[in-house]
């Protein structure tokens, strides 16, 4: 099969910056209720130091200029769906393009559906394909944990290094808001399972209230974000916001949708995919491509670019349950460490961590700590 039959059949959906959607977010002045309690005045301390990672990852977003693809094409006789290039957005946006594409797929009248990616996305996709009474088969050269999503930092931010603030078109807009409170509302129903998605404090220091709302935002699916005066919270900083956000357990989260989609019928199959031939010798005549950043090279995406993210997990303390972030780093408490992070390299192709990059996060962190309230 040869790229010249590879027939376009519709245009590539685009994504952009921001946060939010929903409803039933709780009114302002019960909120601060609780964010000016004793519990927010008094958090406990992070411990941050270089003996206490350990671990470093660095991961790549497949950043895509134009936003995800979700757009259907031809390749030969075979229809190929296309759910790739969610950046940074990808858990959050997951459930949501993940139906977009289980419905596109769907349409073909297919019943056994093919499924290259075994990411978020693509456990994703294949679970809805799967309530859809679809048989489904996920290809990959990689399994959990190795796959990129294993080092993503796991919390709800649906418009997160998207796409170009150019291409936020109308139409695109409202299919990220169509995408994003499908995902919201999937993930509230995952609330109470274990642990694999919770509810936290969100601190922000040197952030405000009153910066231009962003392009991409449903106003009432978070908390709105409150600017805490200096009684209110425990830091030195002038300037703290706090919003709440959800936080995934990332771990438990890829197991669950894997043991899911096994116990449903699905099969795994490790596979590499260099060629588009070898795509169109799989013998499914409909295939749902989540292949991340892999479509760059597979299906020749010259809009598709990495955005290198490094991490370092701490040792576990389960006392902290809030998030903090400031201008040069951040951490985020989960179950398998406190995650350090905070930067974001465009069309860097490099995992090896860089030891100074973990060091401007602690000095950042443990600055932020100091003088804190306990």
């Amino acid at each position: 099969m040869h790229r010249r039959d590879f027939l376009l059949k519709s245009g590539a959906l685009g994504l952009a910056l921001a946060m939010g959607a929903g409803s039933c977010a709780p009114a302002n002045n019960l909120y601060r209720g609780s964010a000016t309690s004793a519990g927010s005045r008094r958090l406990p301390r992070v411990r941050i130091s270089p003996d206490r990672v350990v671990k470093e990852t660095v991961g790549l977003r497949p950043y895509r200029l134009l936003g995800p693809r979700l757009d259907v094409e031809m390749l030969g006789n075979k229809t190929i769906v296309h759910n790739y290039g969610h950046g940074g957005s990808g858990f959050s946006l997951s459930w949501g393009t993940g139906q977009i594409a289980a419905n596109n797929a769907a349409a073909t009248g297919k019943k056994e559906i093919a499924v290259i990616g075994c990411g978020i996305v693509g456990l994703t996709t294949a679970r809805l394909l799967q309530e859809q009474g679809k048989t489904v088969t996920i290809y990959d050269k990689e399994l959990w944990p190795k796959v990129t999503s294993s080092m993503a930092t796991g919390t709800w931010s649906p418009a997160h290094l998207l796409c170009e603030d150019e291409h936020v078109t109308p139409e695109f807009k409202a299919l990220w808001e169509q995408a994003c409170t499908y995902s919201f509302r999937t993930y509230q129903n995952l609330l109470g399972l274990g642990d694999i998605v919770t509810w936290i404090d969100h601190f922000i220091i040197g952030g405000r209230t009153h910066k231009e709302e962003p392009k991409l935002h449903i106003k009432g699916q978070l908390p709105e974000p409150i600017e805490l005066t200096r009684r209110e919270h425990p830091f030195r900083a002038k300037e703290v916001v706090n919003q709440p956000n959800m936080v995934f357990n990332i771990p438990a989260y890829l197991r669950l949708l894997t043991d899911d989609f096994l116990k449903f019928g699905g099969k795994i199959q490790v596979q590499e995919f260099k060629t588009l031939e070898e795509v169109d010798a799989l013998w499914e005549d409909c295939v749902v491509n989540c292949t991340g950043l892999g479509a760059k090279t597979l299906f020749n995406d010259q809009n598709l670019m990495p955005i290198s993210g490094q991490l370092s997990f701490l040792i576990p303390q389960p006392e902290i349950n809030y998030r903090l972030s400031t201008p040069n780093g951040y951490i985020i408490p989960r179950k398998d460490g406190l995650v350090l992070g905070g930067n974001a390299i465009r069309n860097n192709w490099n995992t090896t961590p860089n030891p100074e990059q973990t060091k401007i996060v602690i000095a950042a962190l443990n600055d932020a700590m100091m003088g804190m309230r306990s």
